[in-house]
């Protein structure tokens, strides 16, 4: 029989902020621990919260990134469970007026493009973290995270393999990262998963049993979950190898397995009540309008316009816009050089090079964009050679260098003097007799290799056409 995959993912954002959602204290990642507390994020009796602004603005701009309804009048709730790291016994969340409701993004996969639905958006606070890594016998608590703002994109069921659940998070991701709503580093915890994966059979419309894997923070732990839980679900329901129940599961990556936690809480569970302590939050035209004023260019508008006004590659467009990082050096330098291709290929080849091997990310692309505008620029027109622009972008990545006085500091102008290009293809042809008989048989392959040692005899520094240009008057 064959069977049909259901996915639905909860993906917790952590919010852009400096400050907390309801208190001042920071929100810094890998600061000591319990260095980020006060009374109020820590759940201490008469401590009341006070509204980060800023948390709902970028409630309000994760919705409008992904196509929801926007409610202009939101409120929160509490939800009641009990766990160490979470020290009020309660979470401040939105259930019953979530703030963006009934939006969807557009996927693209190896079968096309597809529509994910998107419940909701909603904002709460994190949980503290438990510590147990250097104890056997004893787990601490570090409440530095305890009321970080969060925005928690609840999807609807759409997702049915692996392939659509990383397309989809990389959406999510991609876009967060644009509009700087959120860094959505899962490394750190910026951005992490429960997965909701139930199957049936191909045809069927009633669901199945549904187990939720929660806080797995790495699209390799998500996949590897997927087609665990999907075996598993096919085993029991073909070989009885078990009883499938609704419940909540941990995946263990040195295992490469899930374990059942507990069952899965329905909502009556957590006793939802609305905060007496939190004011409904109204967002009238002028802030919705203010806000949606900010939102940058989105990746498939910028895409378009690299392709249509620019001339780019669809490949190369869709490289540099999966970052807003890539998208500002690549504007930035173009505006100073008028050379869009060009540019696009410094970018994707010599930039991304240097990042691989400082085992960075696109972005953290860390470069002046008009510094890297005038070394293609210097490049293209001559000034300088491709090995020496190489050079010039290795000393001004991240560092306060001019790349023109670096040039002239370190001797790398282009050699262009016509006679001495020629003297130095002279000496080369002379030297290398053999090769060129080759040449002038037929064997043209062979001109690289006078090339190479012309631009070796000129120390690098050679101008590439006019090496050309001499070597196309002297042998043909």
């Amino acid at each position: 029989m064959k069977y049909e995959t259901i996915i639905g993912l909860e993906v917790h954002i952590e919010l852009a902020t400096d400050s907390k959602i309801f208190c001042s204290c920071g929100t810094t990642f890998g600061a000591g621990q319990n260095n980020n507390v006060c009374p109020a994020c820590c759940g201490m009796p008469g401590m009341l919260p006070i509204m980060n602004k800023k948390v709902v603005e970028l409630g309000m701009m994760a919705g409008m990134l992904t196509n929801c309804h926007i409610n202009r009048y939101t409120t929160f709730d509490k939800k009641s469970y009990y766990y160490p790291d979470l020290p009020s016994s309660y979470q401040t969340t939105q259930w019953f007026a979530p703030i963006c409701v009934d939006g969807g993004v557009e996927i693209e996969t190896s079968k096309g493009k597809k529509v994910i639905g998107i419940k909701q958006i909603h904002m709460e606070e994190d949980a503290g973290k438990l510590v147990h890594d250097e104890w056997t016998d004893t787990t601490l608590v570090d409440f530095n995270r305890t009321s970080v703002p969060l925005i928690e994109i609840v999807s609807r069921p759409d997702l049915n393999s692996v392939e659509e659940v990383v397309a989809y998070l990389d959406k999510l991701k991609t876009l967060l990262r644009f509009a700087k709503v959120s860094d959505c580093k899962m490394e750190e915890g910026s951005m992490r998963c429960d997965v909701n994966l139930s199957i049936r059979p191909e045809g069927s419309t009633e669901l199945g049993v549904r187990t939720e894997m929660k806080n797995m923070n790495s699209i390799t732990a998500i996949s590897k979950a997927i087609e665990y839980e999907v075996a598993r679900h096919i085993d029991a329901l073909e070989r009885g190898t078990e009883t499938l129940i609704q419940e909540t599961r941990r995946w263990d990556d040195v295992k490469n397995k899930s374990f059942g936690m507990r069952s899965k809480e329905m909502a009556a569970d957590y006793r939802y009540f609305p905060d007496p302590n939190l004011v409904p939050i109204i967002i009238d035209d002028e802030w919705f309008e203010s806000v949606k004023e900010r939102l940058p260019e989105l990746p498939h508008l910028k895409k378009a316009r690299y392709m249509d006004e620019l001339g780019l590659s669809e490949n190369d467009a869709s490289i540099i816009t999966s970052s807003r990082a890539l998208c500002d050096v690549f504007e930035g330098a173009t505006k100073v050089n008028g050379l869009p291709k060009d540019t696009a290929n410094w970018i994707l080849g010599e930039c991304m090079s240097t990042l691989r091997q400082k085992k960075l990310s696109a972005d953290d692309l860390d470069i002046d964009p008009a510094k890297l505008g005038i070394i293609v620029k210097m490049v293209a027109d001559g000034k300088i050679v491709r090995n020496a622009g190489k050079k010039v972008l290795a000393a001004v990545f991240g560092e306060d260098v001019d790349p023109v006085e670096y040039c002239k500091a370190n001797g790398l102008d282009a050699q262009s003097n016509a006679g001495e290009i020629e003297e130095a293809v002279k000496k080369v042809l002379d030297a290398n007799a053999d090769t060129v008989t080759k040449y002038k048989n037929g064997e043209t392959k062979v001109r690289n290799a006078l090339f190479g040692q012309v631009m070796k005899e000129l120390k690098g520094k050679g101008d590439p056409a006019s090496i050309q240009a001499i070597l196309s008057k002297l042998l043909d």
